[in-house]
């Protein structure tokens, strides 16, 4: 998959260095992976969340960070549109927000 906004979550482990492991093998298994449908992504991220508009929140370092992404599986590439704490995830619509 081709991965769009890397640079947001760099900027995102800045602040929370205990995000940056968890977030590079993210972004890892992602670039390397080729999914076609939502049950691609359940198939390795069980705790993965299937939103509507191809939306998809991920659940980073057990729990302690959500992301939200969203996928376009016909051009391989997923699109980061939210990463933040718990609490940061409680204030957002995940189905609509997108990056500032």
């Amino acid at each position: 998959m081709k991965l769009v906004a890397v640079k947001i979550l760099r900027t995102f482990w800045e602040r929370h260095p205990d995000a940056e492991q968890p977030l590079k093998a993210w972004v890892d298994e992602t670039k390397k992976a080729d999914w076609k449908q939502p049950a691609d992504i359940k198939a390795n991220y069980r705790s993965a969340s299937v939103l509507k508009n191809r939306r998809v929140v991920f659940n980073i370092k057990g729990n302690d960070y959500r992301l939200v992404a969203s996928i376009a599986y016909r051009f391989g590439a997923v699109y980061v549109k939210f990463i933040g704490t718990h609490e940061e995830y409680d204030k957002v619509d995940a189905e609509t927000v997108e990056l500032e």
